[in-house]
C-alpha cells in the first residue's frame, strides 16, 4: 500500500476515534477543566476575604503545640486533632481529620493571646465542596475517582490523537494552522480555536492531565515513579511508631512535641516558612514535625518524625521523609500535586494553569460545534 493511503487510512482511524472518545469523556472533561479554574486561585481568594486567617508577627512568644490544641479541643470537642499549623503572620490552624467517621474542621487559633477566631467545619466550605466534585463527582471515592481518572486518560489520547489530525502536510498549511483567524466567519473561528488554542496548549495540558493520573490510578504512579527512577520501585508510605517499652517521662513533664517544635523554632530562629506539628494520639505513635520553607507549596518541605518517649529521631525509607534525601524520583512524585494545581512555578504557574483548563474545557464544546456542523453539511437537500 502506498504511504500516501497509508496516511490517509492513519488519519481516517484516528479521527474516527478522536470523534467518539471526545463525545464520551467530553462531559466530564469539561466539567473536570471549569472546576480546575475554580480551584486555580483557591489559596489567593480565601486569603483576599477571610481576614482570620493573618494575626500580624508580635514580639511575644508563641504558645506551645499542646497549649493551642488544648484551647482548640475546648472550642471543638469530642474531636481529635491531626495537626497545628504555625506560619509567620498567619493565625495557627488546629486541623481536625479523620477518616470514621469522617470530618474535617480546621480551628484558628491566635498564638499570641489563645483567642479563637473562627471554627471552620470544611464539609461546608465551598472549595472544599469543588475539591470533592473535582475529585471524586461527589460520589463514593473508589466509583467517582474511578471516572474521572478514565475520562482524564481518555483526554490525554485525545490530545495526542488532535495533534496526529491537527499536523499540518505542507509549509504553506502551517502558515495557515497557527493563528487564530479573528475576523473569519464563526463556523472558521471555531475551528480554529479548536484547533490553533488546542495545539498551543496540549504542552502544557497534557501535564496537568498526566499529574491527574498519578493522583487518580496507583499503578500509573508507580509506573511513572519505575520511569524517573531508572527502574526502581516506590517504597510505600508506612507510620512511624515510638518504642512504647521505654516510657521514661520528659523532665518537667513537657510534651514532646512542644520540647521538639520549640527545638526547631531555636536551631532557625528566622525561618519564614511554616511548621506543621502532629502530636501522637496515644503512646505508640511518633511526633511528626514538618518544615515547608515554601508554603505555597509541598514537594521541598522536610518531613521528620520522632519518637514520643526518647525524642530520638526515626529514619524512613518512603519519599516523605528529610528532602535532602529524597532522589529525583522522589522529588518528581513529590511534586506531582503541585505540578498539577500550576504552583510549581508560582503565580504564573498559577495563571497558565487556570487559562490551559479554560481552553480543556472548551475542547469538547467547539469539538461538538465541529462535530454538528459537518453533519449539517452532509444532510441531503429536500426535493420540492
Amino acid at each position: 500500500m502506498p504511504a500516501k493511503k497509508k496516511n490517509n487510512r492513519l488519519k481516517y482511524w484516528t479521527g474516527k476515534i478522536h470523534l467518539w472518545l471526545g463525545l464520551t469523556s467530553g462531559l466530564f472533561v469539561f466539567f473536570l477543566g471549569i472546576t480546575g479554574c475554580i480551584l486555580a486561585f483557591e489559596v489567593e481568594i480565601e486569603n483576599a476575604i477571610q481576614s482570620y486567617r493573618f494575626t500580624e508577627n508580635q514580639n511575644k512568644p508563641l504558645l506551645l503545640p499542646t497549649r493551642l490544641k488544648e484551647i482548640a479541643d475546648k472550642a471543638l470537642p469530642n474531636k481529635k486533632a491531626h495537626s497545628i499549623n504555625y506560619q509567620p503572620g498567619k493565625t495557627t490552624q488546629v486541623v481536625y481529620y479523620a477518616a470514621e467517621p469522617e470530618y474535617y474542621f480546621i480551628v484558628f487559633v491566635n498564638q499570641y493571646t489563645g483567642e479563637v477566631l473562627k471554627v471552620k467545619d470544611m464539609s461546608e466550605d465551598f472549595f472544599r465542596i469543588v475539591i470533592n466534585g473535582h475529585y471524586y463527582l461527589w460520589l463514593p471515592p473508589e466509583i467517582g475517582q474511578l471516572i474521572l481518572t478514565t475520562a482524564t486518560m481518555i483526554f490525554v489520547f485525545l490530545l495526542i490523537s488532535g495533534l496526529i489530525l491537527w499536523w499540518p502536510k505542507s509549509k504553506a498549511a502551517r502558515k495557515q494552522r497557527f493563528s487564530v483567524k479573528l475576523k473569519s466567519k464563526w463556523r472558521r473561528l471555531n475551528y480554529d480555536l479548536h484547533n490553533v488554542l488546542g495545539f498551543y496548549m496540549t504542552f502544557i495540558v497534557i501535564f496537568i492531565a498526566l499529574s491527574g493520573m498519578v493522583m487518580g490510578f496507583q499503578w500509573f504512579a508507580k509506573s511513572v515513579y519505575w520511569v524517573s527512577s531508572g527502574g526502581k520501585s516506590m517504597t510505600v508510605f508506612e507510620e512511624t511508631f515510638s518504642d512504647t517499652t521505654r516510657t521514661a517521662k520528659l523532665s518537667l513533664n513537657a510534651a514532646a512535641a512542644d520540647v521538639l517544635w520549640a527545638k526547631f523554632v531555636k536551631e532557625d530562629p528566622t525561618f519564614k516558612g511554616s511548621y506543621d506539628v502532629h502530636i501522637p494520639e496515644n503512646e505508640k505513635a511518633s511526633v511528626e514535625i514538618a518544615k515547608n520553607p515554601d508554603p505555597t507549596t509541598y514537594w521541598k518541605a522536610d518531613y521528620r518524625y520522632f519518637d514520643q518517649h526518647t525524642l530520638k529521631e526515626i529514619e524512613v525509607k518512603h519519599i516523605y521523609g528529610k528532602f535532602s534525601n529524597t532522589s529525583t524520583a522522589d522529588k518528581i512524585s513529590r511534586m506531582n500535586y503541585d505540578i498539577h494545581v500550576g504552583s510549581v512555578l508560582g503565580l504564573p504557574g498559577k495563571i497558565i494553569a487556570f487559562v490551559a483548563s479554560l481552553i480543556a474545557a472548551s475542547m469538547p464544546v467547539t469539538g461538538v460545534i465541529i462535530w454538528l456542523g459537518r453533519k449539517k453539511k452532509r444532510k441531503p437537500l429536500k426535493l420540492i
